[in-house]
This record gives C-alpha cells, structure tokens and sequence, in this order.
C-alpha cells in the first residue's frame, strides 16, 4: 500500500489497489472506472465505482470518472471547484460543464 493513503485495517486487496490506482492520477487528469480496472487487469467499472463509493473519500475521487465526461450525480459541484482548481478540461454541454476527455484522459503511464 502507498504512503499517501492510510487505509482501513482490513480494507479488502483490491479496494486498496483502486485507491493506490486513484493515488496516481495526477492533477489536471482523470481516468474511467473502465480503465481503472483495465489498468489493474481485474474487475470491470462497477467493481471500480463501488470501491470509489465505499471507500474513495480518502483518495482524488474526482479525477476518477464515467467515460462520458458527466459530472458525478450529486457530487458536480464540488468535483467542480477542484477540476477548476487543478486545470482539468472541460468543455460546455447544454447540461452543464463536462470533462473534456479527449484532453484530460490519462493512461496510467
């Protein structure tokens, strides 16, 4: 487990290993469930998003993302100010900002 995020003791092996994969995200990028647990080679997206909402709070759960560049239901605003803060791209949708996933799509590498 990295330094960074002190988990829960028993914390389940593949929880840890979304949240250190959440970790390395760095500012200003995302990545979708899907390719989060492609990058981990196990699970799917709804493996990766019940992680997040279980046990993201502890970790950057904004850079991680539904590929569609929608803002996370209930949670737009205060995703918002830090995609602001960090310099995400967005684009303008007539629902709203959206991730601009083209540009701000990282690879894990």
């Amino acid at each position: 487990m990295s330094d960074e995020y002190p988990g829960p003791a028993g914390l389940p092996d593949y929880a840890e290993r979304v949240l250190e994969a959440a970790e390395r995200i760095p500012p200003g990028r995302v990545m979708t469930y899907g390719d989060i647990a492609e990058w981990l080679e196990e699970g799917g997206p709804r493996q990766v998003g019940r992680v997040m909402a279980l046990y993201g709070g502890a970790v950057p759960w904004w850079r991680v993302v539904r590929s569609d560049g929608v803002l996370l239901p209930g949670s737009e605003r205060r995703a918002l100010e830090h995609y602001r803060v960090e310099g995400t791209p967005l684009r303008d949708s007539p629902a709203g900002p959206r991730l601009d996933m083209r540009r701000a799509r990282w690879d894990g590498g």
